[in-house]
């Protein structure tokens, strides 16, 4: 027979569970904390863009210098930053071919000059019998003729020779001016063609900064404009004149090649590296507002910041537009408004509503 109380105690032990599993149960989710932050009130201002290029110093005049023949280099003095004087010997060819050919043109020049003189005494002989009348008038002009192709032949044979003479010449490879090798692209034993670069030369005279331009900038820069450059070697700060601007972009980088005379009196290391600055000035200057980069943020592809909202003292997001740095700034043209103030500090760990105290303000 079942007792009475069966069915209190099983009620009696239903509560007891329930009330186990309730304060074994989650507590509410804690709050995030307040976090103290760093902001800026923005407001805009004027900015004039300077723009900064990295370029090179080179030599006004720079030639490739090469033989004007073929054949077998045999010596080259010239070395990579060995000044030479004007006329000063680079390389030289073997000449032993060419000296053959030109002392078989020198034959051949002494051949036709004895053919031209035994022509020309055949023909005064024949003008002398002719006036004696032992002779008719057609026998003269065959010998007329003769001596004319005789001289014919000599000026033939003298040009050759000259031509064989100063191909011999074109062994050797002389400085056009004084200047500095910059670089050579031939070595002892190698057979070059003629017209092949061997050394590279830069004259000694005006210098040039050279420097890439992209196709955006391009319009900036005119013949005549002026630019400051800057050597990184000591810091001296020199004033160039825009004198070339590239037609065509090249075909590598897309970019174009400018070319800014240096004074004549700045006399820069060939090839030292140094930064080129245009000051666009106040004709291009834009309103603007300036961020230091601890406040940007990347969020789906898109550049934003964290804006606080005095009232409730929590933090949203807002998507700004960056157009280009300034030193440690970033130059903002939208999203933001005179009087916003933006979290400078702290960004990566803040979220949407979160709610902020000021760093530093007075509790």
């Amino acid at each position: 027979m079942l007792s009475p109380f069966l069915p209190s105690r099983r009620i009696a032990l239903a509560f007891f569970f329930s009330v186990t599993l309730a304060a074994c149960g989650k507590g509410p989710a804690p709050q995030e904390p307040v976090r103290a932050v760093k902001v800026l009130t923005v407001g805009e201002s004027g900015s004039t863009m300077d723009l900064e290029f990295s370029g090179e110093v080179r030599a006004r005049v720079e030639s490739s210098l090469g033989f004007r023949v073929a054949g077998k280099l045999l010596s080259r003095p010239a070395e990579i930053g060995q000044r030479v004087k004007a006329g000063e010997l680079l390389a030289q060819l073997d000449p032993q071919d060419y000296r053959v050919t030109a002392d078989a043109a020198a034959a051949q020049l002494v051949a036709a000059q004895s053919s031209r003189d035994v022509a020309s005494a055949d023909f005064k002989r024949y003008q002398d019998l002719h006036a004696q009348g032992f002779i008719s008038v057609a026998e003269l002009q065959r010998r007329e003729a003769a001596y004319i192709s005789a001289q014919a032949q000599w000026k033939q044979a003298q040009a050759q020779s000259s031509v064989q003479g100063n191909q011999s010449g074109y062994t050797r490879l002389l400085a056009d001016g004084a200047g500095i090798v910059t670089s050579v692209d031939a070595s002892a034993g190698q057979v070059v063609a003629a017209g092949q670069p061997v050394v590279r030369l830069a004259l000694d005279g005006p210098r040039d900064v050279v420097f890439s331009v992209a196709e955006d900038k391009l319009g900036l820069l005119k013949t005549g404009a002026k630019v400051k450059v800057r050597q990184w070697v000591d810091g001296k700060l020199l004033e160039a004149v825009v004198r070339d601007v590239s037609a065509s972009a090249d075909t590598v980088t897309r970019s174009f090649l400018v070319k800014a005379a240096l004074p004549k009196e700045a006399t820069p290391v060939l090839g030292s590296t140094v930064t080129v600055t245009l000051s666009l000035g106040d004709a291009v200057a834009v309103k603007s507002i300036k961020l230091p980069t601890s406040a940007l943020r990347l969020e789906a592809g898109a550049t934003s910041v964290w804006l606080l909202d005095p009232n409730t003292m929590t933090v949203k997001a807002q998507t700004i537009e960056v157009n280009t740095a300034e030193g440690n700034d970033a130059v903002v043209t939208s999203g933001l408004q005179n009087g916003d103030q933006v979290v400078i500090s702290g960004v990566h760990v803040l979220t949407a509503g979160q709610k902020v105290s000021i760093f530093g303000a007075a509790k």
